[in-house]
């Protein structure tokens, strides 16, 4: 038997193991009766061993259903997004725009309208009036049918303009680390959540899209509470601390309503329609803008259901993952691997079910209340 198709590491969580597979940078969720096959599959001397071991009537099914398994999970995702025989080309920007975050400056240039909404909405509070020469000079624009990022003439990334998201989140990654002074490689990963502070402690809110967590945050930042992050919460190696994002919260239009006696001049946030799918967005930027870290002590599945009461409940981990994990950017480097495992091992995980915004910020603020003081 390949000892070797083992995972490098594993974490057991609650009734489910998280282990992780080094080749792929893959991460899976599996319950204690399959862990338990596993562990004696890869025991086993061969798989007639496991298949004789198991004494059972479906044995060389569930022999075959495990070596599927291993092999998918020592598969390495292909991506074919980015092209590398992409050289960079002097193109006359429609927009040039300089922005200044936490005393570093940037410039990006983009080749159209359409473009600049990938990237600028979410950004526009920081533009400035400058002739200062940025620390560092994007450029977005498209090429043929190919979006492409570039930092200093240099590509990043590019990805067909369908998949506009990709540049989003790979422009997300150069800002976070220009404007913490880190690299790509300080960071254990970039959650697809959107992180909650008190002042002392911190939540990472996540759910899929359209399940309110982003109203969510807003509506807790209207009564008083820090926006860490929307959308894109970044885990830094160092201090296993969320850092804040400066991007501005993405509203949906069924939110506009909720929101609008709530947040001052709400209706005179401007619209941005970009994807028509997802209809009219508004950008709510939070005042004062955060610049700071925080230990984050619990991670909140979140629901909006309408005409249901506010209700908080302990939540097993492979729902969350299962959600958290395809949506996030996590780094390939085995300590942060390790990390990760061990940041997880540490939170509390609930669901929250909310539609009164009453009751749903006294149980955000009665959770906080409960959790641990220090600042790991």
């Amino acid at each position: 038997m390949n000892h070797s198709l083992g995972p490098t590491y594993e974490q057991l969580l609650g009734s489910h193991w998280v282990l992780w597979y080094k080749t792929s940078n893959r991460y899976s969720i599996v319950d204690e009766n399959f862990k338990a096959l596993l562990d004696a599959y890869l025991q086993s001397e061969s798989i007639n061993t496991f298949r004789s071991n198991l004494d059972i009537a479906n044995a060389d099914t569930i022999a075959d259903r495990i070596q599927y398994y291993l092999e998918q999970c020592h598969t390495q995702d292909i991506d074919q997004t980015v092209s590398a025989t992409l050289s960079f080309k002097p193109v006359i920007p429609s927009f040039s725009i300089h922005y200044e975050c936490f005393g570093q400056r940037f410039q990006i240039n983009f080749d159209s309208e359409l473009v600049k909404k990938t990237i600028h909405p979410s950004i526009a509070h920081l533009e400035v009036n400058t002739t200062k020469k940025p620390n560092v000079v994007f450029d977005v624009y498209l090429d043929q049918d190919q979006l492409c990022l570039f930092k200093n003439k240099t590509l990043l990334r590019s990805a067909p303009k369908k998949d506009y998201h990709l540049i989003q989140g790979k422009f997300v990654m150069e800002l976070l680390s220009l404007i913490h002074q880190k690299e790509e490689s300080d960071w254990v990963g970039t959650f697809h959540g959107s992180t909650i502070s008190d002042g002392t402690h911190a939540l990472l809110l996540m759910g899929e899209s359209g399940k309110g967590k982003s109203t969510l945050s807003a509506l807790l930042v209207a009564h008083g509470f820090e926006l860490v992050a929307d959308d894109v919460s970044p885990l830094l190696s160092k201090d296993l601390h969320i850092y804040s994002n400066p991007s501005a919260i993405s509203l949906k239009e069924g939110a506009f309503e909720v929101l609008n006696p709530l947040v001052r001049s709400f209706e005179e946030i401007p619209e941005t329609l970009f994807n028509k799918s997802k209809g009219p967005l508004k950008y709510l930027v939070p005042n004062p803008l955060l610049k700071g870290s925080y230990s984050c002590k619990a991670l909140i599945m979140v629901n909006y259901a309408k005409g249901k009461p506010t209700k908080l409940e302990p939540l097993s981990i492979k729902t969350p993952l299962e959600t958290l994990i395809p949506e996030s950017w996590l780094s390939p480097k085995p300590k942060h691997a390790r990390q990760f495992l061990d940041w997880l091992a540490q939170l509390k995980i609930y669901e929250l079910t909310y539609s009164d915004t009453a009751s749903v910020v006294k149980e955000i603020s009665t959770l906080f209340k409960t959790l641990p003081n220090a600042q790991d």
